[in-house]
C-alpha cells in the first residue's frame, strides 16, 4: 500500500466521521425527541386500554343481552337495548326458524343472526349411518361486523340481532317448513331495521337474503345495507366472520385418530381451508394440523373442505383479504369432533348509502364433475396431482372419464376398479413388453452371468467383468435401458392412481366382497391392541397386496441373483413388501385392490413372456451375432464409452485410496 492510498483512506474516514457528527442531533434535540416518543407511547397505551375497556364493556353487554333473551326478562331487555344503538329495536323481535328441504339437502335458517344454522346433506350418511351434518347447528356460524358512528355502540354484530323474517317477499312471524321440487325456488330474507329517525328518508335496515333452488347444492346469498351510509364508518371494508365446527364423517383407525400420519387418519389429513386468490392458483392452509394464515390479496372464494365434502363461500366480485384458521378445541371430546374452521373476511365497502354484495354458498359432496361444472376452479381442491402436469392429465382425461363410463353399467365398484386396472395394463403392455422380455433373456443368460462372477471375483476386475457382461447382453439382444422407459412412463400413472382412489367420493361406502367401504380401509380382523405404525386392525386387501408383492419380488430376484453384486440390495428388495404392508394397512381398500390386481397381472404377463421367450432363439441370435462380428473390432455406443470412463475413474480413485491407507 503506497503513501497516496493511505492518505486517501484517511480522508475518506475523516469525511465519514465528520458527516456523522454533522447530522447527529444535539442533546436538546435528543431530549425533545425522547419526550415526544414517551408521550406518543403513553397515548397509544391509553388508547389501547380504552379500546380494551370498550370491548370488554360491549362483550359484557352482549352476554347480558343473551341471558335476558333466554330468561325473557323484559326489564333487562329494555336496559340492554341502549347498548345496541340504532338497532336496539331488533332485540325484541320474535324469534323464528325456517326449515327447507330441496331434495339434495335439508337447511335450517335462524332469525337470530339471519344465519344458515344447520345443513344436512341427503343421499349420504356418516360412517356409523347417522345423518351427514355438514354445517353444525349454531346461531354464530355467520356474523357481519359493521362499524357505526356511535360512541356508545361503535359497531353492531349481526349475530346478536333478532331479524324479521320474509318468505318469498311476505313477512312471516312464525316457524316455516317447506319442501322444494326440482327447479322450484324460494327466497328467505332476514331484515334488521334501524330505529326510526324523522330526518331519515326511507327505511334503514340490514338484510340477508338466501335463494334456495330445488335439486341444487348451491344457495344464493346477498347482503344489503339500505340507507345506512351516514351511520357507518367508512373504513373501506366490512368484516364477515364465518365459523363452523367440523364433524368427523369417515371411519378412522382409533390408534391413528388425529395423527399427522396421512396413512392413519385420512379424513383429518385431507381437511383444511382452501381459497382462490383472484390472480393466483388455488391454495390451502397446512393439511391435518392447526394452522392459520392471513391472505392479503383479494379472494374469489373460501372453502371448508373435508375428505369428501365441502362448504364454500363465494363472491361474485371478490373479498379484499381474509384471516383464516384451522384450530382444535381440546375441550371438545365428542366422538364426531374433527376441528374448528374460522375466517375473518374483509368485504369491500366504499361508504355507499345503499350497499349490496352478491355471494353464494355451496354445501355438498366434493365430486369432480359437480365442482368442475361451476367453472370456479373448485375441482382444484381434489388431490389429483395438480403439481405435475402429467399426473393431472392422466387423472382428468383418462382415469376419471373411463371410471365414469364404467359407472353407467351399474357394476359393483370393486369390479370397476378391477376392470379399470385390466384396461390400464392392456394399454401399458406394448411399453412393458420389452422390459419383461429383457427379464426373460436375463434368466436365460443366468449361467453365463454366474460364470463371469466366478471368473472375476476381485473388485479390481469389476470393469472387465462389466465389459464382458455388456457384450453378452448385446449378443442376446438385451438393452438395459429398455427397462427404464416403461418405469418412467408408469410412475405418473401409479401416482395418479394413488391420489385418485382415496379422493373418489364415488367409492365412499360402496361394498365389495368383505369390504363395506372401498374408500376406507377394509378390516378382516380387529386387534385388541395397536401395533406401532400398523394399527389396530388387519386389512384384507392390503394383506393380499403384500402376498403378491412378496412373490413378485422373489420371482424377479430369482432371475437376477447371478448378477446381483450389492449384498444389501437383495435384503432391501425383500424389505419393500413389509414396508408397504405397514404403510397401506389404513389406506383405501380400493387402492390396495388396485395394486393387488395390477401386480397379479404383471406377474402373469412376466411368467407368460418368460415361458414363450425361446432359449433356442436367443442362443441362435447370439451365434449369429458372433458370426457377423467375427474378426471385427467391437463398436461401443457412446453410453458404454461414458460408463467405462466413469468406471475407470472410480477404479483409479479406489487405487489411490488403497495406496494412502498403506
Amino acid at each position: 500500500m503506497n503513501k497516496k492510498t493511505i492518505i486517501g483512506l484517511v480522508l475518506i474516514f475523516a469525511i465519514f466521521i465528520g458527516y456523522i457528527l454533522w447530522v447527529m442531533p444535539t442533546k436538546e434535540e435528543m431530549a425533545e425527541k425522547q419526550a415526544k416518543m414517551m408521550a406518543y407511547n403513553d397515548s397509544v397505551a391509553a388508547a389501547k386500554m380504552e379500546e380494551q375497556r370498550l370491548m370488554d364493556s360491549i362483550e359484557a353487554q352482549q352476554e347480558l343481552l343473551r341471558e335476558a333473551r333466554e330468561s325473557g326478562d323484559s326489564a333487562s331487555l329494555a336496559a340492554m337495548q341502549e347498548g345496541m344503538g340504532m338497532f336496539s329495536g331488533c332485540v325484541v323481535n320474535k324469534p323464528c326458524a325456517i326449515k327447507v328441504d330441496n331434495g339434495k339437502m335439508a337447511m335450517e335458517f335462524s332469525s337470530k343472526g339471519g344465519v344458515v344454522k344447520q345443513v344436512t346433506i341427503h343421499d349420504y350418511t356418516t360412517y356409523d349411518s347417522m345423518p351427514l351434518v355438514l354445517i353444525t347447528p349454531s346461531d354464530s356460524n355467520l356474523n357481519l361486523e359493521i362499524p357505526l358512528n356511535d360512541r356508545h355502540a361503535p359497531f353492531v354484530n349481526t349475530k346478536d340481532l333478532m331479524f324479521r323474517t320474509y318468505v318469498n317477499g311476505k313477512e312471516s312471524g312464525e316457524d316455516v317448513e317447506m319442501v322444494l321440487g326440482d327447479g322450484e325456488q324460494a327466497t328467505f330474507a332476514f331484515r334488521a331495521y334501524a330505529n326510526t329517525d324523522s330526518n331519515a328518508s326511507g327505511e334503514r335496515y340490514i338484510e340477508f337474503t338466501y335463494t334456495v333452488t330445488g335439486g341444487s347444492h348451491e344457495v344464493d346469498f346477498d347482503v344489503t345495507l339500505k340507507n345506512l351510509g351516514s351511520e357507518i364508518q367508512n373504513n373501506g371494508y366490512l368484516t364477515l366472520d364465518w365459523f363452523n365446527r367440523m364433524n368427523r364423517q369417515e371411519k378412522v383407525d382409533q390408534s391413528g385418530k388425529g395423527s399427522k400420519n396421512p396413512n392413519k387418519d385420512p379424513e383429518h389429513n385431507n381437511t383444511s381451508i382452501y381459497y382462490k386468490p383472484a390472480k393466483d392458483k388455488v391454495d390451502h392452509l397446512k393439511m391435518g394440523r392447526d394452522s392459520e394464515k392471513f391472505e392479503k390479496s383479494s379472494l374469489q372464494w373460501i372453502a371448508y373442505k373435508q375428505q369428501f365434502f365441502c362448504a364454500i363461500l363465494m363472491n361474485d366480485s371478490s373479498f379484499l383479504n381474509a384471516q383464516m384458521a384451522v384450530t382444535t378445541d381440546k375441550r371438545d371430546t365428542a366422538a364426531n369432533y374433527l376441528c374448528n374452521m374460522t375466517s375473518h373476511i374483509a368485504m369491500p365497502y366504499a361508504g355507499e348509502n345503499d350497499y349490496n354484495a352478491k355471494m353464494g354458498f355451496y354445501f355438498g359432496p366434493s365430486k369432480y364433475h359437480d365442482l368442475h361444472a361451476m367453472h370456479r376452479k373448485f375441482e382444484r381442491m381434489l388431490p389429483l396431482g395438480w403439481g405435475f402436469f402429467l399426473t393431472q392429465w392422466i387423472s382428468r382425461y383418462a382415469i376419471i372419464p373411463v371410471f365414469n363410463f364404467l359407472e353407467k353399467f351399474n357394476l359393483n365398484y370393486g369390479l370397476i376398479v378391477i376392470i379399470l386396472t385390466f384396461l390400464l395394463r392392456i394399454v401399458l403392455f406394448p411399453l412393458t413388453f420389452k422390459s419383461y422380455q429383457g427379464s426373460a433373456i436375463m434368466r436365460i443368460l443366468q449361467p453365463e452371468m454366474k460364470a463371469l462372477n466366478e471368473k472375476f471375483p476381485n473388485p479390481e476386475d469389476a470393469m472387465k467383468k462389466q465389459q464382458m457382461m455388456s457384450q453378452l447382453q448385446r449378443k442376446a439382444g438385451y438393452n438395459p435401458m429398455a427397462g427404464c422407459l416403461p418405469v418412467l412412463i408408469q410412475m405418473p400413472i401409479i401416482w395418479a392412481m394413488f391420489r385418485f382412489y382415496p379422493a373418489s367420493i364415488e367409492l365412499r361406502q360402496k361394498s365389495f366382497l368383505w369390504c363395506d367401504d372401498l374408500s376406507s380401509y377394509d378390516s378382516i380382523l380387529h386387534l385388541p391392541f395397536s401395533i406401532p405404525f400398523y394399527g389396530d386392525h388387519v386389512s384384507g386387501f392390503c394383506l393380499l397386496m403384500f402376498g403378491i408383492q412378496f412373490f413378485y419380488t422373489w420371482y424377479t430376484m430369482k432371475g437376477q441373483s447371478a448378477q446381483m453384486s450389492m449384498p444389501g440390495m437383495k435384503l432391501m428388495m425383500y424389505f419393500m413388501p413389509f414396508m408397504m404392508l405397514f404403510m397401506f394397512n389404513s389406506l383405501s381398500a380400493a387402492l390396495n385392490l388396485y395394486y393387488f390386481v395390477s401386480l397379479t397381472l404383471t406377474m402373469v404377463q412376466m411368467i407368460l413372456i418368460r415361458r414363450f421367450t425361446s432359449e433356442k432363439k436367443v442362443r441362435a441370435k447370439m451365434a449369429a451375432y458372433d458370426e457377423k462380428h467375427k474378426g471385427k473390432p467391437q463398436k461401443k455406443s457412446k453410453f458404454m464409452e461414458r460408463m467405462e470412463q466413469m468406471q475407470k475413474m472410480a477404479e483409479e480413485a479406489q487405487k489411490q485410496q488403497a495406496k494412502q491407507r498403506k
